[in-house]
């Protein structure tokens, strides 16, 4: 194996976001920006007689990108990759392989819930060996070594093709091509009654996943329908396209409204589900109701130990800071710590690591646990039908008793997509430096009480993360978080998110919009959106 020494030079805008780098595909397509930003992960991570994991969501350029950095690593050293049949894997079943194989890490080739194609978008994010995103201490170094590349190394022999399963080499460098669903599906079996879920659809429960064309169609293919016997067609969109089929593999009422279509008609399925580019998120619905992702997480919390899995219960409850308040109620019922954290999994993973946290969750339709140190949407599907066939309840039925139980949290996001960033960022920042003369002050037909910006200190490791988003809270408890989100490639996307508890004993039943429509005027009276961006409104309302 010849080893060519590629002479390159810095390029600007690869520094890693919440979640790895994302960048529109034809970025990626440009001359050496893959090469340099694999070196720059290899610099950082030293990666000479390691082992990692590598696959990816499907999308466009994955098969080519996934061939260059075989090549790569082989040339860096690297003594052994572990590789998804096709290149495919989901972004949690590289988290379990990881932690499965004891390997140092794993490279993701995804933009998660966004657009593919040659027009949409393209991402690379490094998980260490705990199987999670890596901390910011690792992604800065990434950072730094792309402003100071000057070359990089990459094996002239071409890699062997990766559609079928096998042992293979490259130069010194082992490269083992595996199943990307069985071994995922297996760790599956083992937290959830499937004997349970299983007489569930036997008895005529019925189901409907879209997988958007994206990569869990086949596990739930696999999973759903040949290992809990749901009838042929229950998973839609199975097949991985490398545009998605054209659509946005983004799993909420706006992108998936073919499923929220079938689940709000009369005579629709008795259970509904979605997950995304590379499925890690989900959306849960039953007959005529959508769960909101917050209103799960508390869901999922307060009935986790109904599944083998949990049966001896959670330690913790971790959720990012825009997710609404209903799982602290959870926590406290159970006397269990609860965590607020900045948006972005790698928050998460101390707590997971250090057993302060079982359940995890973020507002943006991502739930997971301590079995992986990802985000799992194929796994809250699964925890949602372990809970439905032993609780012998809809989904309807289970959400009125958990508000019956712990009262009802209101909770929106209201996205503001592709804003001009310098207005955006002004628009913040603004924000910002008002907020110490805000309490007290009228905003629309509610008071402000406590404005922040929101700063967290890691328990576990003393890490520090500034600035993650403006908190106003209102009389009365409402509260309004804005945010820039760091997943977009395009612009900058505001997002604005509501939430209001109503007690047990109150109006449960209201149009979610309707009850936060004090806290929405509130937020914009504060911070002028529509003025500022010349937006009549949200793009995508969830």
């Amino acid at each position: 194996m010849q080893i060519e020494a590629h002479a390159t030079r810095p390029i600007d805008g690869q520094k890693p976001g919440t979640s790895g780098l994302r960048k529109k595909t034809a970025t990626f397509l440009s001359p050496d920006y893959l090469q340099n930003y694999v070196q720059a992960i290899f610099d950082a991570i030293e990666p000479a007689g390691k082992t990692y994991v590598l696959g990816g969501d499907g999308r466009y350029f994955n098969d080519v990108a996934i061939a260059i950095i075989l090549r790569m690593a082989a040339a860096n050293g690297v003594a052994r990759m572990i590789v998804g049949r096709a290149g495919l894997l989901s972004t949690p079943a590289v988290s379990h392989l990881i932690r499965l194989h004891e390997t140092d890490g794993g490279l993701i080739l995804s933009a998660s819930h966004n657009p593919g194609g040659p027009k949409g978008d393209f991402g690379l994010k490094y998980n260490i060996a705990n199987g999670g995103p890596a901390p910011e201490a690792i992604t800065d170094a990434i950072h730094a070594r792309t402003r100071k590349i000057t070359e990089y190394r990459i094996a002239k022999a071409d890699a062997p093709d990766h559609t079928q399963d096998g042992e293979f080499a490259l130069g010194d460098m082992r490269i083992d091509i595996v199943d990307p669903v069985t071994e995922y599906a297996d760790l599956m079996e083992t937290l959830f009654d499937f004997d349970a879920i299983r007489g569930l659809i036997a008895r005529g429960f019925t189901l409907r996943f879209d997988a958007m064309h994206a990569v869990t169609g086949p596990y739930g293919v696999e999973i759903f329908e040949r290992r809990l016997g749901a009838p042929g067609g229950s998973v839609v969109n199975h097949r991985p396209q490398p545009d998605f089929g054209g659509g946005h593999p983004d799993p909420n009422p706006v992108w998936a409204s073919d499923l929220v279509a079938a689940m709000m008609a009369a005579d629709g399925p008795d259970f509904g589900a979605a997950s995304d580019g590379d499925g890690d998120r989900n959306m849960i619905m039953g007959r005529g109701i959508y769960v909101t992702p917050s209103d799960s997480l508390a869901v999922i919390a307060a009935n986790a130990h109904l599944a083998p899995g949990y049966r001896d219960g959670i330690t913790g409850i971790a959720r990012s800071m825009p997710t609404s308040g209903a799982a602290d109620r959870v926590a406290r019922t159970l006397g269990i710590e609860c965590h607020q954290t900045p948006t972005g999994w790698k928050y998460f993973g101390t707590l997971l690591d250090a057993g302060r946290a079982t359940i995890c969750g973020e507002e943006s339709a991502g739930t997971g646990s301590d079995h992986v140190r990802e985000k799992d949407g194929l796994w809250a599907v699964l925890m949602w039908l372990n809970i439905i066939a032993t609780r012998g309840q809809s989904v309807a039925e289970i959400m009125a008793d958990h508000w019956a139980t712990y009262g009802r949290t209101y909770y929106s996001r209201h996205d503001f997509d592709g804003i001009d960033a310098t207005v955006a960022n002004a628009l913040m920042n603004d924000l910002k430096s008002a907020l110490a003369t805000l309490p007290g002050q009228a905003a629309g037909p509610l008071t402000i009480v406590e404005a922040q910006d929101f700063d967290y200190t890691d328990p576990v490791d003393g890490s520090v993360a500034t600035s993650q988003g403006v908190i106003l809270t209102f009389e009365g408890g409402g509260r309004a978080v804005l945010r820039l989100s760091g997943t977009g490639t395009e612009g900058a996307t505001l997002r604005l998110y509501l939430e209001r508890h109503e007690a047990p004993t109150g109006d449960l039943g209201q149009d979610p919009q309707a009850a936060l429509a004090p806290v929405k005027a509130a937020a914009e009276a504060v911070a002028g959106i529509r003025a500022r961006t010349g937006r009549d409104g949200p793009d995508v309302v969830t």
